[in-house]
């Protein structure tokens, strides 16, 4: 049942045999492609994979992605989190460009869209200015005007 779900790729030279791409394949490279754009700062993953990152186990690099297959038109959804300050459009526009290329160049299937979906916004960490020995002074009192 499971080959079923690959994808086939059409050869010049059917007498050498098929190729056959499993779905999850895809979804790696689309990840990998996506996750490389500047100002993307993750993907959106489950629970169980974040705790799993979060625990030193394989990062999963097909988070985030979905893929649908009908009448030989490739579909991918990307789902992400872009860092604060930049561009949503120019980083979204990026993420089709190099997810489509990517898997153009790495398996020659031609995607039919890509659709980015941005799941929100991540602000840069901040360092905290406060005191630990005196948690309740004011900012005159420690000196900051």
């Amino acid at each position: 049942m499971a080959e079923d779900t690959n994808i086939i790729l059409h050869t010049n030279d059917p007498e050498l045999g098929k190729i056959e791409i499993a779905p999850n394949v895809l979804e790696i490279i689309a990840g990998v492609a996506a996750a490389q754009v500047d100002g993307v700062n993750r993907m959106r993953g489950s629970f169980s994979s974040s705790v799993n990152e979060l625990l030193g186990r394989r990062k999963e690099h097909g988070k985030g992605v979905k893929l649908t297959y009908t009448n030989e038109e490739l579909d991918v959804d990307i789902y992400v989190y872009l860092n604060y300050g930049v561009s949503v459009p120019k980083v979204a526009l990026e993420i089709q460009s190099q997810v489509e290329q990517q898997l153009l160049f790495m398996t020659e299937i031609k995607v039919h869209e890509v659709n980015v979906h941005v799941q929100g916004v991540i602000p840069e960490k901040t360092t905290s200015t406060v005191d630990p020995n005196n948690p309740f002074a004011d900012d005159e009192e420690n000196g900051d005007e």
